[in-house]
């Protein structure tokens, strides 16, 4: 047994705990925010009936996305050709796609895809993406 807090705690972080009556569209809702003197991020997620969490927003954008175990982070222009040009890479690499996620901030803005992949990604096709037109940043992430 570890306390989460006890632990940030220690290591400098602060949590703050903020609990509210239902509101919104979902029942269950939770929103990590992560700030340094250089730059904050937040993303939130929820519990959908079938038991599975979802993330359903990164900063200012809305979106649905499940988690899997090895995952693809992807920001880009909202321009035509991404999605097709990132399919066809990860086609090249044999890499199949479980679940794709998108959302954006607004047409033509900032957009953003969460991918379930059914294998890690390796480190020359991670290279690969990062260097797609309108990529601004592609990640690994592990769940």
């Amino acid at each position: 047994m570890i306390s989460a807090a006890t632990l940030a705690k220690e290591r400098g972080i602060m949590v703050e705990e903020v609990s509210r009556g239902q509101e919104g569209a979902y029942e269950t809702y939770i929103r990590l925010r992560v700030g340094t003197e250089f730059n904050g991020r937040s993303v939130a997620g929820t519990v959908f009936s079938d038991g599975k969490p979802r993330i359903v927003q990164v900063g200012d954008i809305a979106m649905e996305a499940e988690l899997g175990p090895h995952m693809l982070y992807t920001e880009n222009a909202d321009k035509p050709g991404y999605i097709g040009a990132l399919g066809t890479a990860l086609g090249a690499a044999q890499m199949n796609i479980a679940t794709f996620s998108l959302g954006r901030s607004a047409p033509g803005g900032t957009a953003i895809a969460l991918l379930e992949l059914d294998q890690p990604i390796p480190d020359d096709l991670l290279e690969k993406i990062n260097a797609l037109p309108h990529v601004t940043r592609a990640e690994r992430l592990f769940f």
